[in-house]
């Protein structure tokens, strides 16, 4: 096959970035021609790889805004804050050779930007990377809108009514109107409505998760491509250390708490966990780069760390208990460990779900946590029966090499359509 140049897109935490850095390098190594774009701050992960990285703008001030982990609302802060880094995109891509054979592989809030590339570089194509099932909008079960799950007896017509009134009342205000703005410049109509129009962009679309994981339903955009989870960690070989690893050795396998790395509004959650872990009886590590939320006055069987390789930890932690990002669940999932999903908004509450399903975990709604239904939640996981022959079942389902080459191989034939 002829090489290729990708334009890889994403926004977000390190859990957005890690599988397209993840895609990004085995499309390297095909010998394709690879520009990797993300927000600024992902710089010291991106640039030890060699890859050409152009930083996006990002205002971290999105951290502390209060609704950024509402489950209605967040949708709102999370688009407005991203709307200057996709901006770049399409000068980026209009700057290329336009002879030059060009695939875009983009998480999908930059689907919008990605479109008008058509217009400044004929002939581009466009693949929608979607890291998490609820990024799909289906009709069909499990149908969760925030925490609230629609029950299995609403029938199918009510169900797109009821999508039609979420992309009316919470959508369409928010995003369409800069969606339209521009394009008009380009000459392109306006969209009617963000929803109907957003998944019919791409070429081709590729989930990053696999289908034990959420089955393909029949309302989900064709050409669809189903991988698995690309996991991926730039430290994840790295040893434990030294403190860590006396930690562990020192007694029971831990609970690890966290409430993911963008999270700047978690000191309650760590409050909570670290009562609970005391009335347990259990040991506990928390994992957050923001030591101020964790309470200062740990006891000896409780330890704080920014960062560690989940991939090193898991294995040796008696349950996980997080937010329920794809990329922890994952993990998670990955490593045979006991999860309770305690989500806050976008897509954690499908994820926590779908834990739920496979009988590995349990979800605990954030906005219903406090240290009496933490304790219960734990509990009632760490004793059901099974669990330990569930989770490795589970585990055993991870493919060597995170099934990237299967998506490597559609996206190269993208690029010679």
């Amino acid at each position: 096959m002829e090489p290729q140049h990708y334009v890889v897109v994403t926004i977000g935490s390190a859990g957005d970035l890690f599988p397209f850095l993840a895609l990004a390098l085995a499309l390297r190594a095909r010998g394709h021609r690879v520009s990797f774009l993300a927000p600024e701050q992902h710089g010291p992960w991106v640039r030890p790889t060699g890859l050409p990285f152009t930083g996006l703008p990002a205002d971290e001030a999105v951290l502390r805004d209060p609704d950024l982990w509402h489950p209605t609302r967040g949708f709102g802060v999370v688009w407005r804050a991203t709307r200057p880094a996709m901006a770049r995109i399409v000068p980026f891509v209009a700057a290329l050779p336009q002879d030059e054979s060009c695939v875009l592989l983009v998480h999908p809030l930059a689907l919008p930007e990605a479109d008008l590339c058509r217009v400044v570089h004929p002939g581009v194509r466009i693949a929608a990377a979607y890291l998490a099932p609820a990024n799909l909008m289906t009709v069909h079960d499990p149908l969760l809108v925030g925490p609230w799950r629609v029950p299995a007896w609403v029938p199918l017509s009510a169900r797109r009514a009821f999508w039609r009134w979420v992309g009316r009342r919470f959508i369409d205000p928010v995003a369409l109107a800069d969606v339209n703005a521009a394009r008009t410049p380009h000459g392109l109509a306006p969209v009617p409505s963000l929803m109907d129009w957003i998944a019919s962009v791409p070429d081709l679309s590729v989930t990053l998760f696999p289908a034990w994981f959420a089955p393909t339903q029949p309302d989900w955009p064709q050409p669809l491509v189903r991988g698995d989870f690309p996991l991926f960690d730039p430290h994840g070989d790295a040893s434990l250390a030294p403190g860590l690893t006396a930690f562990l050795q020192a007694g029971a396998p831990p609970l690890v708490f966290t409430h993911g790395t963008g999270n700047t509004q978690a000191a309650a959650y760590f409050r909570d966990a670290a009562a609970a872990a005391t009335r347990l009886g259990r040991r506990a590590i928390f994992l957050t780069p923001h030591r101020e939320q964790v309470p200062a006055d740990l006891p000896p069987s409780m330890l704080w760390q920014d960062y560690v390789p989940l991939r090193a930890l898991l294995p040796q932690a008696a349950a996980l208990v997080h937010h329920g990002g794809i990329g922890t669940t994952a993990e998670a999932l990955r490593a045979g460990t006991p999860q309770l999903v305690v989500p806050l908004a976008h897509d954690q509450f499908d994820n926590g779900a779908r834990v739920t399903a496979l009988g590995v975990g349990a979800s605990l709604p954030a906005g219903r946590l406090n240290e009496r239904r933490l304790v219960r939640a734990l509990d009632g996981l760490l004793a059901a029966p099974g669990l330990a022959a569930r989770t490795r079942a589970v585990a055993a389902r991870f493919p060597p090499g995170g099934g990237i080459d299967k998506v490597c191989d559609a996206l190269s034939l993208s690029g010679q359509e």
